[in-house]
């Protein structure tokens, strides 16, 4: 016996919707003689009967009835596929789990999730807050799909993958005497006091090289463990700090001033994933909006 093609099933279903062969010509929007024909061919072709035909209508065969049950069934399983895809179009009952460095996710990742859930109204979002030594757990346990870092995570599960480049700055609260230089220098905060990382941290290290590189002994009057620990610090009078510009890319910082630093330090960002792992179209899309925001606030400095 010949096999039926989805072409014939779906003429066949609007036959037996309208009931003639024109409602099914209208119902599909193409000729009624290529109905009637193709309807006339099927049954040929499977050697049965599939309607009854009474005074122009057309009306399915008794002997016929378990090959309409199965083509509601058919069209019921492609309605459900069609809503499925809706769903998915729309993120409902679908979850992103991701993780970022604090200087990331403040502003960044924070903009990059409203542009994301602007295409995704009903996506789930999970975002986490992770520090570098927290990463390869997160990851390989496959608690989230990838991580913005800006530091690369060494390890032999893991894979790397630079998406941006911006600078460390210089800010200090409003009012205060280098807020009126067009630029800073490490030589003009030696005698500040200075809020900064511990050095030995990735993070911190960053912040630290410039000093370093100046011959210039890094000493801290406050530590704290996070950039936005430290820019509160700054914020309400404690000292100066160096930072990188992801962690104050915000146009309005009340209380705070942002100054480049004259001594040119590169950070960079990273998404970080467990090797082989295929990502999902929310991540995909996650991480391509992430990369624009970055791209945009290094721009400021340039």
């Amino acid at each position: 016996m010949k096999e039926i093609t989805l072409r014939q099933i779906e003429v066949i279903r609007a036959v037996m919707l309208r009931g003639t062969i024109s409602g099914a010509a209208d119902h599909l929007g193409v000729s009624a003689p290529g109905i009637s024909r193709l309807i006339k061919h099927t049954e040929e072709s499977l050697g049965i009967r599939l309607f009854e035909r009474r005074a122009g209508l057309f009306i399915p065969a008794v002997e016929a009835g378990a090959v309409f049950d199965q083509i509601r069934e058919v069209y019921k399983g492609v309605e459900n596929l069609q809503l499925a895809l809706d769903s998915l179009q729309k993120g409902e009952d679908v979850r992103l789990a991701f993780a970022s460095a604090p200087s990331v996710a403040q502003f960044i990742a924070t903009r990059a999730i409203r542009d994301l859930r602007g295409r995704y109204p009903d996506l789930y979002i999970d975002l986490n807050i992770l520090k570098i030594e927290e990463t390869v757990d997160y990851l390989l346990l496959e608690r989230g799909e990838f991580v913005i870092m800006s530091s690369p995570v060494q390890n032999a599960g893991i894979e790397n993958t630079q998406i941006a480049e911006g600078r460390i700055v210089a800010i200090m609260p409003e009012g205060h005497p280098l807020a009126s230089q067009a630029e800073v220098s490490v030589y003009d905060l030696q005698h500040e006091p200075l809020i900064g990382i511990d050095p030995t941290d990735p993070y911190g290290e960053i912040l630290a090289r410039p000093f370093q590189e100046a011959g210039l002994k890094v000493q801290h009057s406050i530590r704290g463990r996070f950039a936005q620990t430290l820019v509160s610090f700054v914020r309400h009078g404690l000292g100066v700090a160096l930072i990188d510009e992801f962690s104050v890319a915000e146009v309005y910082m009340p209380g705070l001033v942002r100054k480049p630093l004259k001594e040119k330090v590169v950070v960079r960002s990273y998404v970080v994933q467990k090797k082989g792992r295929n990502l999902s179209a929310f991540a995909e899309d996650a991480i391509r909006l992430i990369t624009r925001e970055l791209k945009d606030a290094a721009k400021h400095w340039r």
